[in-house]
């Protein structure tokens, strides 16, 4: 008897093992086994949900093999939760503040920063009287139309101007913007010595004339 589609001599072929090995990776590596073949997640997700029956067997005992992943989760998704809710945290306070000489809403006058000033020195409080000596300085620049000073300008956009119209005091500006930095920015406390120094340039840029503004309103008179 032969078997259809089977020639009477054909001689059937069997594999030795390596031979065997072989083909059946080249037959499993063919499309229609590989869509089959469950994903990673899939692997995931139904590893985790036998973890889950595994509670609900009667007498058997907390499985701990997926208790560190299940903590896990719960932690991520508390933190995603907390994202949600409240945003990204700040970095710190320093980092809500702003980066100019003054705040939005700070319309204070140059008497009344240097009144604040000063009762911060007498306090003894000498890195509020640092800031708001420096402050003290702009804004007494600003009143009189010399250098604008507005809530985004730096202590050195600031002294920069003001070199352009009181050059003889380029250098204690500069000055007065490094220490004004130094104490606000880097974190480092006012002193004494500092305060004095802003105080002094302060009285002095008080009683000197800016440069050109002599020629300019001459000029414009012309």
């Amino acid at each position: 008897m032969v078997l259809a589609g089977v020639s009477r001599f054909d001689v059937p072929v069997v594999p030795d093992a390596p031979d065997a090995r072989e083909w059946l990776l080249e037959e499993l590596s063919k499309p229609e086994y590989t869509a089959a073949r469950p994903s990673l997640f899939d692997q995931l997700s139904q590893a985790f949900f036998d973890w889950l029956m595994r509670l609900f067997q009667p007498g058997a005992s907390v499985p701990l093999d997926w208790l560190p992943v299940a903590i896990a989760g719960l932690v991520v998704a508390g933190l995603v939760t907390a994202l949600l809710i409240w945003g990204l945290p700040r970095v710190n306070r320093r980092s809500r503040t702003s980066t100019g000489l003054f705040s939005d809403d700070d319309r204070r006058t140059a008497a009344e920063l240097r009144s604040a000033a000063a009762a911060a020195a007498s306090a003894g409080d000498w890195t509020l009287a640092v800031l708001e000596q420096f402050r003290a300085i702009a804004r007494g620049l600003a009143e009189r139309t010399i250098v604008r000073a507005s809530p985004g300008t730096t202590a050195h956009d600031f002294t920069a101007r003001a070199s352009a119209t009181f050059p003889r005091f380029s250098d204690e500006l500069a000055q007065a913007a490094e220490i004004f930095d130094r104490v606000r920015y880097l974190g480092e406390e006012g002193s004494s010595e500092d305060f004095d120094r802003l105080r002094v340039l302060d009285g002095r840029l008080q009683k000197e004339s800016p440069v050109g503004f002599e020629q300019v309103g001459a000029g414009s008179s012309a």
